[in-house]
C-alpha cells in the first residue's frame, strides 16, 4: 500500500478567506461556537441530528480495494479526533512516508522508547484509501503503516503500528467553510503501541499544525449503534446483541446483557416502521428501543440499567466501547459506522 501521488486530489476549492497557520489549538481549550478568520466570522454548523438514515448493506469492495478494506476490518481500533490539517496534500504521501520514518528514527536515536525492540529500523507507508469518501466535501481516507525492519534479517518486515484518518459524510456546511489550506480528516483510528502512537501524533502536530484528543463514545452514541445494528438483522443476521453496563455501586457492578437477535429485532420492528425508500430513524425510536430492553431486564433482575452507564455494544456487525474502541465486523455496514463516528469526532473537535 504505497502512497498514491496522482489519483486523488485534496479538497481545496473552498471560496473562504484564508487565515493564519494558528488553526490547530490546544485540545484543553473549551469548544467555541465560532472560529475567526480575518474579517470573517463563521458559525460552525455542528448539530446533533435527531434522525438518521437506517443502515443499509453496501458491498463497499465495489469501489474500494478489497485488500485495503480487509485492513480496516482486521483489528480493534482506538479512536481519537484531530483538528484540520494545515497544508496536507494527498499528492505528497510518499514524501510524508519518508519524513515520518526519519522522524521516528531520529526520536529513537535521542533515547525515546519504542516498544518494538532495540535492533530494528522502520519503514513507513502512507496510502490513500480511494472510494471511502461519500461526498465531494469528504477528503479521501489515509492509511498509515509502520513496519519494523530487523537489522540483520534481509527482506523481513512486519507491521507494528497501523492507523487511518477519515471523513465520511462530514458536516458539509463545516467542511465548505474551512479555509483552502486546511483539510479535515477528523477521525483517527489507531492500532499499535502507545509509544509509536505518540510519535506519529507528534509528527502530525509539528508538520500540519493540528491537535489530537481522545474520542470516547457516550451512551447516546452507543444507543444509536445498538438500534442501527439491530435494524440490520432482517437483512444481515446480527447473531447476537450484547450490551454492557457499569452501575454506580461500591464496588462498581458490571452487568453483561445478551439479547437473542430475533427478540431484539421483534422489539425494534414493533417500534420502527419502514415507510419510504429514504428510511429514517428518529431519536425517540432509539430511546424507546433501549427502554424496552431495560424494562425487560428489570422484570427479571429488579435492576434499573438506566441508572448506570452503557459501556459497550456488540453484534456480529461490529462492536463499540465507551472508552473509544471499535471493531468493524462487517464491511457492508462500514459507511453507517464511520458516518456516526465522523460526526462524533467533529462535535468533539475544538475550534
Amino acid at each position: 500500500m504505497e502512497g498514491q501521488s496522482s489519483a486523488v486530489n485534496t479538497p481545496a476549492n473552498r471560496p473562504v478567506t484564508r487565515r493564519s497557520k494558528s488553526y490547530g489549538r490546544s485540545c484543553v481549550e473549551p469548544p467555541s461556537l465560532f472560529w475567526q478568520t480575518p474579517g470573517h466570522l463563521t458559525t460552525l454548523g455542528h448539530r446533533i441530528p435527531t434522525s438518521r438514515r437506517a443502515a443499509k448493506s453496501h458491498n463497499i469492495t465495489k469501489k474500494v480495494d478489497p485488500e485495503q478494506v480487509a485492513l480496516l476490518v482486521s483489528s480493534e481500533w482506538k479512536l481519537s479526533y484531530v483538528t484540520p490539517l494545515y497544508r496536507f496534500r494527498h499528492t505528497q504521501l510518499k514524501l510524508y512516508s519518508k519524513h515520518l520514518s526519519a522522524f521516528i528514527v531520529s526520536e529513537k536515536q535521542q533515547g525515546v522508547a519504542v516498544e518494538v525492540g532495540l535492533e530494528t529500523g522502520f519503514k513507513v507507508t502512507f496510502s490513500a484509501v480511494l472510494g471511502m469518501a461519500e461526498t465531494e466535501e469528504d477528503a479521501e481516507t489515509i492509511f498509515i503503516q509502520i513496519h519494523s525492519k530487523p537489522m540483520f534479517v534481509a527482506d523481513s518486515s512486519k507491521p507494528v503500528w497501523q492507523g487511518w484518518l477519515t471523513c465520511v459524510n462530514g458536516d458539509p456546511e463545516y467542511l465548505r467553510s474551512l479555509p483552502p489550506d486546511f483539510v479535515s480528516l477528523p477521525l483517527f483510528c489507531i492500532h499499535g503501541p502507545e509509544s509509536l502512537t505518540a510519535l506519529v501524533k507528534s509528527w502530525f502536530q509539528q508538520t500540519f499544525d493540528c491537535n489530537f484528543g481522545s474520542l470516547c463514545l457516550n451512551s447516546t452514541t452507543l444507543n444509536w449503534l445498538a438500534a442501527l445494528w439491530t435494524g440490520c438483522h432482517s437483512a444481515s443476521n446480527i447473531r447476537y446483541l450484547k450490551l454492557a453496563w457499569t452501575m454506580p455501586t461500591q464496588p462498581p457492578l458490571d452487568i453483561a446483557y445478551t439479547v437473542n437477535p430475533q427478540d431484539a429485532w421483534d422489539l425494534w420492528n414493533s417500534i420502527h416502521k419502514e415507510d419510504s425508500a429514504d428510511d429514517r430513524i428518529n431519536v425517540d425510536e432509539v430511546q424507546h428501543f433501549m427502554n424496552g430492553l431495560e424494562t425487560h431486564f428489570f422484570r427479571h433482575f429488579k435492576i434499573y440499567l438506566s441508572s448506570g452507564t452503557l459501556m459497550k455494544v456488540s453484534t456480529a456487525l461490529g462492536s463499540a466501547h465507551h472508552d473509544g474502541k471499535i471493531k468493524i465486523g462487517s464491511s457492508d455496514y462500514i459507511t453507517t459506522l464511520l458516518t456516526l463516528l465522523t460526526e462524533c469526532a467533529l462535535l468533539k473537535t475544538p475550534v
